[in-house]
């Protein structure tokens, strides 16, 4: 195989038409070798050191090799876990900047650096070839006809984000092409795409699609990471939801999303690899520079920080990790066109030695970057580490998870008292966490449910986790959910009840897309996809995790019009979804909030600590000339409650425009006097218009 010094400035298999530029960094290798395999990846063709080293960077031209091409790394370098150096020539390694990965893990000790089961544990050093049963990296040509594709780049004051798995959204769908569910292309089938627009969708978060692989111990027990948080590889399509030509089927498939109007966020891991701790398998990071890529104890680099809970953390205060971190992104931005991202167990990403520093370099690297900065970033703003929970603790620039939010709509709607303080500050954008350093209300992405937890159904259907299908004798998951059954664990044919949990699933879908700041809803809860109680699929790749779509069409149980309503009152009403933070003022001022009694009154100091409080009624006022203010009412009580409606000069009235109350319990739609009494149905939320 001919072989030239090639450069030093691109990682990765670089194709230009001619050959193939290879180019790996591992600041303490002593040598690399390129090894080249078949097109079935079975059988290793030749071995290739790299000539060169420039910088750090190992690198090497190949004019014979082309597009296709499956290839993985061998680096030698000292064995000593004590210093915090992991290499093992014996194991092939995953190209880090692999833009495709063919074949699948077969689990084995062959794997592993050290010798599985010695009594010196990772001490002891592993000579065999694990290559047959090894992931390997794909030679591709990059270049793909995007045509005239724009990206939406939706306002975040219209944004409604839709948490979604890939293969889980449509794997169910009896409406699209059977080879297309559980994949890429499924996204955006046209009844897909009908469904996600009928909800008011703009922008769809995917659960991890970097390549990621399935943990030995799930797979021992016949269990799959579902989920996807086990990255390997940070530049490459899992190839499980696209089969042969991963990367292209992508990029058309965000193509005929963006055609339609929705953005594609995808939820990513840079925080952790799939390796786990020093006692993890050897297939990428740890193999090429593992003193660099993780977190290592300072005291004993032999151990890992953990920051993650899930056994390593990724060191981002060392460049070169900062650098590939930064590659990846703009990876996928210049070269799949994607809109955003969500960062997974944010906190990691900006610790330096001394903990958590919102002034950290990658927090600067992304600002600066043309590319990156005009994106949505989302923090996930906690991980597991001393000081992790940072809930409004990220530059401006960024929005959060806010889990405050979540907390608080469980409780108020499970029948907690004393809650409306936070109820206001929660439906308003958080300003308590938010309001610093130029941060508006966008910063906060309000959720109820979210992939990890239980879905809306089972919030209202169950008290108790029940993850048994998990096989560790339901030890895992939250125990902390705030939910209620109405008296009845799972599913019932007590029609009262159901009525109940259905009335509840309506309060909370309203406090969402009611509230200030952006929403987001978890796929398959607008139709009441239930997961049996089970709050931690992670592993569950089957019925229990994927989207139970059998009641879509049902007229009571499918709320997808109900959201579809909610979304529309939403952009009628601006002053809902506004970028500014609402003021106290004289009641109907432009972006003002009023808090009222239900004598029509002002709210008083003492009023917010009255404490079985479960009523809550506010104004805002309108935006501009042209708007008009809106009353929004929560009854969270089992009683209706009569709130006398405001007197102000400039509105003859006021007409009920939405509420969660259906049937005879529903409110009066007509318009109604100024200084009339208004019915707020027991257990609802109520939005009324002013007339001018």
């Amino acid at each position: 195989m001919r072989v030239k010094a090639g450069y030093a400035d691109t990682l990765g298999a670089t194709w230009d038409g001619r050959g193939v530029n290879f180019a790996l960094f591992s600041a303490n290798a002593e040598k690399v070798e390129l090894c080249l395999f078949d097109s079935q990846g079975r059988r290793e063709l030749e071995r290739v050191p790299l000539p060169e080293r420039t910088d750090d960077v190992w690198h090497g031209y190949l004019p014979d090799v082309s597009p296709g091409q499956q290839y993985g790394y061998r680096v030698y370098g000292p064995y000593d876990p004590a210093r915090g150096h992991r290499f093992n020539h014996h194991k092939l390694l995953l190209d880090p900047y692999a833009k495709r990965v063919a074949g699948r893990l077969v689990w084995s000790d062959a794997h592993f650096g050290y010798r599985a089961g010695s009594p010196r544990a990772d001490l002891s050093f592993d000579r065999r070839d694990n290559a047959r049963g090894m992931l390997k990296s794909v030679v591709i040509d990059e270049a793909f006809t995007w045509g005239n594709d724009r990206a939406p780049r939706i306002p975040w004051g219209k944004a409604i984000f839709y948490e979604a798995h890939v293969k889980g959204l449509t794997n169910l769908r009896e409406d699209i092409p059977p080879a297309w569910r559980g994949t890429f292309r499924g996204l955006a089938a046209p009844k897909m795409i009908k469904h996600l627009k009928r909800l008011g969708v703009t922008s769809l978060e995917l659960l991890p699609i970097h390549a990621f692989i399935d943990d030995r111990h799930l797979v021992e027990r016949s269990l799959k990471n579902y989920w996807g948080y086990n990255t390997i590889g940070f530049f490459a399509p899992e190839p499980r939801y696209g089969y042969e030509n991963t990367p292209a089927i992508l990029k058309s498939t965000i193509a005929r999303l963006h055609d339609a109007g929705i953005e594609i966020i995808l939820d990513v891991v840079y925080n952790h690899t799939a390796e786990g701790n020093q006692l993890g398998p050897t297939l990428s990071f740890r193999g090429i520079d593992n003193a660099v890529y993780y977190w290592l104890r300072p005291d004993n680099p032999r151990y890992y920080e953990d920051f993650t809970g899930c056994g390593n953390s990724l060191n981002l205060t060392q460049p070169h990790v900062l650098q590939m971190v930064m590659d990846s992104l703009r990876h996928w931005v210049q070269n799949y066109h994607v809109d955003g991202f969500r960062f997974d167990l944010a906190t990691t990403l900006g610790r330096q030695p001394d903990g958590f520093n919102r002034q950290a370099a990658f927090f600067a690297a992304v600002r600066q970057d043309p590319a990156l900065s005009q994106i949505k970033l989302i923090a996930e703003p906690w991980d597991l580490g001393l000081g992790g929970y940072q809930v409004g603790g990220f530059p401006d620039g960024w929005s959060e998870w806010n889990d405050a939010y979540r907390q608080n709509q469980r409780s108020f709607w499970r029948g907690e008292k004393g809650l409306i303080g936070d109820l206001a500050s929660r439906m308003t954008g958080s300003a308590d966490i938010f309001d610093h350093h130029g941060r508006g209300p966008r910063s906060s992405v309000n959720h109820v449910t979210v992939h990890d937890g239980f879905t809306l159904m089972d919030l209202v259907s169950y008290e108790e986790k029940h993850n048994e299908a998990n096989r560790e004798e339901n030890r895992d998951g939250s125990d902390h959910n705030i939910s209620s059954n109405s008296g009845v664990e799972g599913p019932t044919d007590d029609p009262e009840i159901n009525r109940a949990r259905l009335r509840l699933r309506r309060n909370m879908l309203a406090s969402l897309i009611l509230a200030q700041g952006v929403p987001l809803l978890l796929a398959g809860d607008e139709v009441g996809n239930s997961q049996g109680g089970n709050n931690n699929t992670y592993c569950q790749d089957n019925e229990i995790g994927w989207i139970d779509w059998e009641k879509l069409g049902d007229r009571e149980q499918d709320l997808s019009d109900f959201i579809g309503e909610l979304v529309k009152l939403r952009r009628r009403f601006p002053q809902l979804a506004t970028q500014r933070w609402m003021v106290g003022g004289k009641p109907g001022q432009r972006n003002a909030i009023h808090w009222l009694r239900p004598d029509g009154t002002e709210m008083k100091q003492d009023d917010w600590y009255f404490p079985d409080a479960r009523f809550l009624a506010y104004s805002i006022g309108p935006l501009d000339a042209s708007g008009v203010p809106i009353l929004i009412v929560i009854n969270g009580s089992a009683e209706a409650i009569a709130l006398k409606l405001p007197s102000w000069r400039t509105y003859a009235g006021w007409r009920c425009a939405f509420s969660t109350a259906t049937g005879d319990e529903a409110p009066f739609r007509g318009m109604l006097e100024p200084g009339e009494t208004f019915a707020a149905p027991d257990c609802s939320i109520s939005v009324l218009e002013g007339i001018a």
